[in-house]
């Protein structure tokens, strides 16, 4: 899947506000029906809104809007920063780890099994860019991986 931007919407990057396009690329369905095969791919459309569910309540992101067609999708986003910026290092940790598999370290640090300096401040520098990008929309993990 491809994935991009509209250009007309610059302005909106201001406010917050992204509007997001993903789509499939070589004829194939994302959802509906291949009317040359067939097939019917409706199935997968709320596989796709219960993901996009999961990724705003891990990331702070809302989405204003949305709609899923044949072969791609739009998202209207508002990346909210200030919900972010409230979350703890636990809570950076726990999100984050709903998606993605934590490394070693910051499992460690999680369960107060650190015993070097070194190890905590390697485990808060990573937690660290974490809380950066999470109020950062996903793109190519997550929402346009195949």
């Amino acid at each position: 899947m491809e994935e991009g931007h509209d250009p007309s919407a610059k302005g909106t990057r201001e406010l917050g506000h992204h509007h997001r396009i993903c789509r499939c690329v070589r004829r194939a369905f994302l959802c509906g029906e291949d009317h040359l095969t067939g097939k019917n791919y409706e199935h997968r459309k709320p596989w796709i809104l219960e993901r996009l569910k999961t990724l705003a309540k891990v990331f702070s992101v809302d989405i204003c809007a949305y709609a899923v067609m044949s072969n791609h999708y739009h998202l209207v986003v508002r990346i909210n920063k200030g919900q972010a910026d409230q979350w703890s290092d636990e809570d950076v940790m726990r999100r984050w780890g709903r998606l993605f598999t934590l490394p070693l370290i910051v499992e460690r640090y999680a369960k107060n099994l650190t015993t070097t300096l070194a190890e905590r401040r390697q485990a808060q520098k990573v937690i660290a860019e974490w809380r950066e990008r999470r109020s950062a929309w996903p793109t190519s993990r997550g929402i346009c991986a195949a």
